[in-house]
């Protein structure tokens, strides 16, 4: 019989009562039991860098081509980018690692990883919660010293088992996704109020950061918003979004807020309920994250068939603005959509996209 790992989650409750309301007290995600890969498998299941047996990753289970390495250069040239810790593993051709967790049924979920990949342009890692499973590219690369990934589910039993699985095949069978950290957070399901149809407004419930991540958390391409990892919001785009957290970069309001990283290529967008013909008024802040990131930026937020382009000069301080329009409603649900107009890069660091952050959106009927 499979041996399995059960992981009792001591996990915090990101709860915002509104768009309004203060800020709750926030502790770091949690990491699955040898989460960072820290704890170091025993050699005789090693043979050089690659793991030999189901178990010989501590905590996990294996199957396939799985390395277990160190990061920073590599033989042959290469570099590993390990931010969180020491270790991490590699998935070959057709390979997976996982572990068995005990979660709350219909409870928001998001899994929170250190990954990048290490070989070929088309690299991707399939995340899978069954019944649920999604595919993140990982071709772009964001960040130089490796990316941070969001992937949401919601549960249907108390027990949950996370797979994570590269399905390429690469010519040299060891090429596949780094993964140098695995932790999840547990989310109360973000509601309206009578003051704002909009559900989870200034992104205080959000995949913050684990531990010790300073380029914020990228939120995954065409993610719907009953999984997203973004309670309330879906991300419709091609390319990913990025949550930011005010302990490492400029946030307008609160703790949380979203970078629209990829130009059209970064959407995140929510459906309210509305009244047919019923005017309303949609508030929002856009700025930048005092991240380098300069030049002439503009957002374009949609309503129903109303637009606005919001023009922002960016000069990397960390300003803000507020503007606001009115929308006429169609029907019993109205789609409000956000996206980036251009595509930029951090004025010292041209590998990493960037773009403008929104806060604070708000939609009310105009009395």
């Amino acid at each position: 019989m499979s041996e399995t790992f059960i992981f009792t989650l001591s996990l915090v409750m990101l709860c915002a009562a509104s768009a309004f309301a203060a800020v709750p007290h926030r502790l770091p995600e949690v990491y699955l039991k040898n989460g960072n890969f820290e704890e170091n498998p025993n050699p005789k299941y090693l043979k050089k860098t690659r793991l030999i047996g189901k178990y010989a990753l501590p905590k996990w289970e294996i199957s396939g081509h799985v390395e277990y390495v160190s990061g920073g250069p590599q033989p042959g040239g290469m570099y590993f980018p390990v931010s969180h810790g020491v270790h991490a593993v590699r998935l070959g051709n057709e390979a997976s690692i996982s572990q068995t967790i005990k979660v709350k049924p219909g409870k928001w979920y998001a899994l929170i990883l250190g990954a990048s990949r290490t070989c070929a342009q088309d690299e991707v890692l399939r995340i899978s919660v069954p019944p649920q499973s999604g595919e993140v590219p990982l071709q772009t690369l964001y960040s130089l010293n490796g990316d941070v990934i969001a992937w949401g589910f919601r549960p249907t039993s108390s027990v949950a088992k996370v797979i994570l699985h590269n399905p390429g095949i690469q010519e040299d069978p060891a090429c596949g996704p780094l993964l140098d950290a695995v932790a999840i957070a547990e989310f109360c399901p973000p509601k309206p109020t009578r003051a704002n149809l909009v559900k989870n407004p200034g992104f205080e419930v959000g995949p913050f950061p684990i531990f010790n991540s300073t380029n914020g958390v990228l939120l995954p391409p065409e993610q719907e918003d009953h999984v997203s990892p973004l309670p309330g919001w879906m991300i419709e785009s091609l390319k990913a979004v990025k949550f930011i957290d005010a302990k490492h970069f400029n946030v307008p309001f609160g703790q949380g807020a979203v970078e629209l990283i990829a130009g059209r290529e970064s959407v995140i967008a929510q459906i309210l309920r509305t009244v047919p013909n019923k005017i309303y008024n949609m508030k929002f802040t856009i700025g930048d994250a005092r991240n380098g990131c300069h030049g002439s930026m503009m957002i374009e937020a949609f309503a129903a068939k109303d637009t606005l382009k919001v023009p922002f000069k960016s000069e990397g301080k960390g300003e803000f603005k507020t503007v606001s329009f009115k929308f006429r409603a169609i029907e019993n649900r109205t789609r409000i959509t956000f996206y980036s107009s251009f595509y930029h890069t951090r004025i010292h660091d041209y590998g990493s996209l960037c773009g403008p952050v929104i806060d604070q959106v708000i939609v009310y009927p105009v009395a």
